[in-house]
């Protein structure tokens, strides 16, 4: 039989839940630190008085084909509250937007042109759905394999403008084409959420968590974590405060894991700050009026369109404005290098810059609609895969005993996500149990 461990977690993102979760049925004393004062980590959300559903600080939704996520989804007994709308996402195209979400609309897309244009993309996204080496896949860019399997016409007019807005202008070339072949293997049309919103459903987890014993604990950073020498771990909290552990997982970002764990090897610590990634900027508002004129949901951008930011999201287009108050959402949203000036400006700032491209969307736009807007940003979003990146993944178990990391730059080659993060946090605990 295997002995009772006592176990910090470290962050209460979808991660840290998944793993608190196994492990404290596993019969672990497992206590989850979050620094925040609710669950969810960059899947958390936020709501006004008069609103019914909450929404998410940074755009998200489900895919039907996340399995991960709605198996646990399951296990705790709220399959029923999960919703499969039908919104409508659109490709830009000489200045107009069409559907693009069924393989009937992507047939009718002008923007892939005519004849074997469309039968090529057609081919590559069959194969990329049905084959599973994606080890081959990652000794190529996306930007070397899609242009001579699909062809630089279907390219630059479908992939190049995905892979130009996510990973920006210095790595969009250099994206390995395992990350493509993810996305494209396991992503289904079809889109989903929780009833009354991601934070709802991440609320009724933790509280599952904390009547299952698990003792978590908001408001409370991790300032540190230490070796002992007489085996063990010590993690410091709220302002010098310190306490045992026989085993910590940690799933913040690499960076703050450097910070928190500075007595890791050289080469652990120096693997972990040359993972590349992109930070996220997201501009929310509240709208009196709907802003499509067509009920669509996504907006996909290309950057040579001439807008400041890479999606336009109506997500009242998707769930119903009546579970806002009959308030109209929109999220503006934008992968960013972390130097970028966008970074330091100011709510204000940015609405003065994007609101005047909304016109472009619906001409009878006015600024007078807005009613309310957010600001949300992170430095720590999407990583990016360059070749070979399988090698560059860190361990799961640190160098140091009892010490673990699981973050979705672990996740490779699949996409970050809610889905893989669960995932995740369930390997994790299993190998932490097994040890």
């Amino acid at each position: 039989m295997k002995k009772t461990r006592k176990i910090a977690i470290v962050g209460a993102g979808f991660a840290g839940l998944s793993a608190a979760f196994d492990l404290r049925k596993l019969g672990h004393d497992v206590v989850l630190f979050e620094a925040s004062d609710i669950p969810g980590g960059l899947a958390s959300g936020f709501k006004e008085p008069h609103w019914d559903w909450s929404v998410e600080r940074f755009y998200h939704h489900w895919f039907q084909s996340d399995a991960h996520l709605l198996g646990l989804i399951g296990e705790l007994g709220l399959s029923d509250q999960v919703i499969y709308p039908k919104p409508v996402s659109v490709m830009y195209h000489k200045g107009k937007f069409y559907p693009f979400d069924s393989i009937l609309s992507a047939l009718l897309y002008p923007g892939l042109g005519w004849g074997i244009h469309k039968i090529r993309f057609g081919l590559v996204g069959l194969y990329l759905r049905f084959t599973k080496n994606w080890q081959a896949f990652e000794k190529v860019t996306t930007d070397e394999w899609m242009r001579k399997k699909a062809g630089n016409f279907a390219f630059e007019s479908m992939w190049k403008p995905m892979l130009d807005g996510k990973f920006g202008e210095n790595w969009a070339d250099k994206v390995s084409m395992a990350w493509m072949w993810a996305r494209l293997h396991v992503r289904t049309t079809r889109l989903g959420n929780f009833v009354g919103g991601f934070q709802r459903f991440l609320d009724l987890f933790a509280e599952r968590l904390q009547s299952d014993g698990v003792d978590l604990r908001y408001n409370t950073a991790v300032e540190g974590i230490r070796k002992n020498a007489d085996g063990g771990l010590t993690v410091q909290f709220g302002h010098g405060q310190t306490e045992r552990f026989d085993q910590v997982l940690v799933t913040l970002s690499p960076g703050a894991m450097t910070k928190l764990a500075p007595e890791l090897p050289e080469d652990y610590l120096a693997g972990l700050l040359n993972l590349k990634h992109m930070g996220a900027l997201v501009l929310t508002i509240s709208l009196s009026k709907p802003l499509s004129p067509d009920g669509y949901y996504w907006y996909n951008i290309p950057k040579k369109a001439g807008y400041p930011f890479l999606s336009l999201v109506e997500h009242t287009n998707f769930l119903k404005p009546e579970y806002f108050g009959g308030d109209h959402i929109i999220y503006i949203g934008d992968y960013l290098e972390n130097d970028h000036p966008n970074f330091s400006k100011s709510k204000d700032e940015l609405l003065a810059e994007f609101l005047p491209h909304l016109k472009k969307i619906n001409p009878q736009f006015d600024e007078s609609w807005v009613k309310k807007s957010w600001l949300n940003k992170t430095e720590y979003a999407q990583p990016i895969p360059l070749l070979n990146h399988s090698k560059n993944i860190p361990a799961l178990k640190t160098p140091i005993e009892g010490l673990w990391f699981a973050s979705m730059s672990q996740i490779y080659p699949w996409d970050r996500g809610t889905n893989f993060a669960v995932e995740m946090g369930r390997r994790v605990a299993k190998l932490m149990h097994e040890e």
